[in-house]
């Protein structure tokens, strides 16, 4: 339970993006294609939020690492969770596209 608030709250063990970039990780923005337009990381696949459940085809391997990544976290946070229920066992919300280019 404790370890759960750590993580919610952000106090938990931090996550190395790099690492698991490096090790192959998928990026995925789900962004608007708009949004995406405007700015991305190179590299990334672009699946809006809403259409992630209609589109998790192009995401076949269920145990590669797959970090998602939005303008904020929010909607990142929302497509980790409908990946974990489709099955998918390495799912990172990496938050805003943006801080999280700096990171990898």
């Amino acid at each position: 339970m404790l370890s759960t608030l750590k993580n919610l709250f952000g106090m938990g063990a931090k996550t190395d993006f790099a690492l698991l970039v490096k090790e192959g990780a998928v990026i995925l923005d789900v962004r608007s294609p708009g949004e995406y337009k405007g700015g991305h990381i190179k590299g990334s696949i672009n699946i809006p939020v809403d259409q992630l459940r209609n589109n998790l085809g192009k995401l076949k391997d269920k145990n590669k690492t797959i970090i998602t990544c939005c303008a904020s976290g929010m909607r990142s946070a929302s497509a980790k969770n409908i990946l974990q229920a489709a099955g998918y066992l390495n799912v990172h919300n990496g938050g805003g596209w943006y801080s999280l280019q700096q990171k990898v």
